[in-house]
C-alpha cells in the first residue's frame, strides 16, 4: 500500500511540473556586434533584432515602401551603443536605442530613436529620432531567405551591412 501511495505522489508530482513550452518562433533573435570579433570582449556596438523569413514571399509584400519599418520582426531592433558614435554629421551618445527604417524604391532611410522596449513600429514617434540617413540600396548576388545584419570594419570605422532578399545596404558609422 505504501508503494502504491509512493508511486501515485510520484505521478501526480510529475503532472504538475509538465511545462507547455511554446515551439521555435518562425523569426527568430539574433546578435550582432561591433567588433564582430569573439576574441574582442569589449564591444562598442550591440545589436539585437529578429530575422523574419521570406518563404517564397516578394519583399514587397512583408515591408511596404514608404511606411516605418521595425528593421526585424517581432520586438523593434535595439542597438546599444557603449561608446558614442558618429553616424552622418550626427554624434551619439552610449546608450540603449531602437533602429527603425523607411524603405522605399532604391534608397532606404535608416533610423535610431530613443524608444525603448517597443514592439513593431506601432508607437513609433518621430519626435525622438537621434538621426535619419539616408542609404542606397544595391542588390546583391545571392538570395538571403533571412533578414540578417552584420558588422564589418577596422578599428574605429565601421559598416552596419543589412540584407534580405536581393537587396543590400551598408551604414557607415564612426567609433569616438
Amino acid at each position: 500500500m505504501k508503494k502504491f501511495i509512493f508511486i501515485l505522489l510520484v505521478a501526480f508530482a510529475s503532472m504538475t511540473q509538465a511545462q507547455n513550452f511554446k515551439g521555435l518562433d518562425k523569426s527568430p533573435l539574433d546578435r550582432s556586434t561591433y567588433p564582430a570579433s569573439n576574441k574582442i570582449t569589449e564591444k562598442a556596438v550591440i545589436l539585437y533584432y529578429s530575422r523574419p523569413q521570406l518563404r517564397g514571399r516578394a519583399l514587397e509584400d512583408i515591408v511596404t515602401p514608404d511606411q516605418i519599418w521595425r528593421t526585424g520582426a517581432n520586438e523593434s531592433t535595439e542597438i546599444i551603443f557603449n561608446k558614442s558614435v558618429k553616424i552622418g554629421a550626427t554624434v551619439i551618445q552610449p546608450g540603449t536605442y531602437s533602429l527603425y527604417s523607411i524603405p522605399s524604391e532604391g534608397s532606404i532611410t535608416v533610423i535610431i530613436n530613443t524608444a525603448k522596449n517597443t514592439w513593431g513600429a506601432y508607437n513609433y514617434n518621430k519626435d525622438n529620432d537621434v538621426v535619419r540617413i539616408n542609404l542606397a540600396v544595391q542588390s546583391g548576388d545571392e538570395e538571403l531567405e533571412a533578414f540578417s545584419m552584420v558588422f564589418t570594419g577596422e578599428k574605429n570605422n565601421a559598416k552596419l551591412h543589412m540584407g534580405w532578399g536581393n537587396a543590400r545596404v551598408e551604414m557607415p558609422f564612426t567609433i569616438l
